[in-house]
């Protein structure tokens, strides 16, 4: 009997795990939408009235077929991630880091031997939609098809169109370096059951037309959330912590949610138009990294109706507070020097960034290179100092001066010792690098 006993207790802790385990994958899987929070109920496309929120804006209605499919692959910032750095726009080879593994994003120019040539438009739709490969393989979702799912057929394909408009590229995919068991590809077929609805944009009646385009633009062309929006334990969007931020490609993809104090919330409109049209905002900071490529490839040639559209939106998502400090205040009349103990840090500032940034931090000249009140400058990890300090800004967007890489100049030493300096020294928190 003591034996049976105990095989039934332990039949019955190996039940309650598992119901456990079902309980967790099924809070992942089940979860609101990407737009949930807005009053309303969405309807399919073809049912809705009024001006369409998919293609392109009004103002480009007459426009011909090549303009409007090259606005619309802006629109889905395919060029970013599909280039690698100072390779051929849309051949491939970016790599991306991730904790099991390295990926390489593919060749997307129309080589038909190395590229995207030969590919139907049903094999495109696949691989946009469903993350499905012309042999049947699977994408990672480091292509962010559970969005792109939701463009539209016309839009998707009007992609299509441009990328076989433009010049064949030949450059050989490079494969990934994924360990077992994250290379077995077949399992993101499980993972896209779970975690990409495999459905076009749905509008909302309730909600105004710039309010329903804003959301396409966000969700679906623009897959904002995929960098902004925290990853659950199985790396889907966690939609119940929207847009808190996330991580892209090392940087921190802050909040951009409407919390006052982690996120965008007291943003004006005017600040978010600024920032996202041009990659600057007046004492909220500068686009870099990522981001400053989603500026410069993408955000920056929208039309203003598309980017009211964008803001619009944007500050109707919930409030959803992250762990970051509030912002420190402006730059004081007196530099905050007393007391700092990072003798490393003050004499690369110093030798370096000052004559840019001001001893004040308040920026010399140019309202860019101020350093109150920006985020990056006031966030405990000091991630995203240190990443300007080691890459610079490349200045690919018009009008603004680009920060040089000292990468080469300084030590990784050196390069923590001034990023802790400048949080320190101008932020709400000190960084700790090493």
């Amino acid at each position: 009997m003591g034996k049976r006993t105990a095989l039934l207790s332990l039949a019955g802790i190996l039940g309650v795990a598992g119901l456990a385990a079902l309980g967790v994958i099924g809070w992942m899987v089940f979860q609101p939408g990407p737009y949930g929070f807005a009053k309303g109920t969405p309807v399919a496309l073809a049912d809705a009235k009024g001006p369409s929120p998919t293609g392109v804006p009004a103002e480009l209605a007459g426009a011909d077929e090549p303009t409007r499919a090259a606005y619309i692959a802006r629109m889905a910032d395919c060029e970013a991630c599909h280039t690698a750095k100072g390779g051929q726009p849309f051949a491939g080879g970016r790599a991306f880091v991730l904790p099991f593994g390295t990926i390489y994003t593919p060749n997307i120019t129309p080589d038909p031997e190395t590229g995207i040539g030969k590919w139907t438009d049903a094999q495109f739709l696949d691989a946009v939609h469903r993350g499905i490969a012309p042999d049947g393989s699977r994408y990672y979702p480091a292509f962010p098809y559970p969005s792109y799912t939701m463009l539209t057929d016309a839009d998707a394909l009007a992609i299509k169109a441009y990328l076989f408009a433009l010049s064949p590229v030949k450059q050989p995919n490079r494969p990934n370096s994924f360990a077992f068991p994250f290379n077995q590809r077949w399992l993101m077929a499980i993972w896209a059951t779970l975690f990409n609805s495999d459905t076009r944009f749905e509008p909302v009646p309730e909600q105004s037309p710039e309010w329903n385009r804003g959301a396409y633009l966000v969700e679906a062309a623009g897959h904002c959330g995929e960098c902004h929006t925290p990853r659950n334990p199985m790396q889907a969007m966690d939609q119940r912590r929207k847009f808190a931020g996330g991580v892209a490609e090392g940087w921190n993809a802050y909040n951009i949610s409407s919390d006052t104090v982690s996120g965008v919330g007291d943003w004006s409109a005017e600040q978010l138009t600024a920032y996202l049209a041009a990659g600057h905002a007046a004492g909220r900071g500068s686009a870099s990294g990522p981001m400053g490529e989603a500026v410069a490839l993408s955000l920056s040639h929208l039309t203003a109706s598309d980017i009211d559209a964008i803001v619009t939106y944007l500050k109707s998502v919930p409030p959803v507070a992250s762990d970051l400090p509030r912002l420190a205040g402006p730059a004081p009349a007196t530099p905050r020097v007393a007391g700092l103990d990072n003798p490393i840090g003050q004499r690369v500032f110093q030798g370096n960034c000052a004559s840019c940034h001001a001893w004040s931090g308040a920026g010399a000249v140019r309202g860019e290179a101020q350093l109150t009140g920006v985020r990056a400058v006031n966030d405990p990890s000091g991630a995203n100092v240190a990443l300007m300090v080691l890459h610079g800004s490349t200045g690919v967007w018009p009008g603004h001066p680009p920060m040089p890489a000292f990468g080469k100049a300084y030590s990784d030493a050196e390069v923590a010792a001034v990023a802790n300096y400048v949080t320190e020294r101008f932020g709400s928190q000190t960084s700790t690098l090493t």
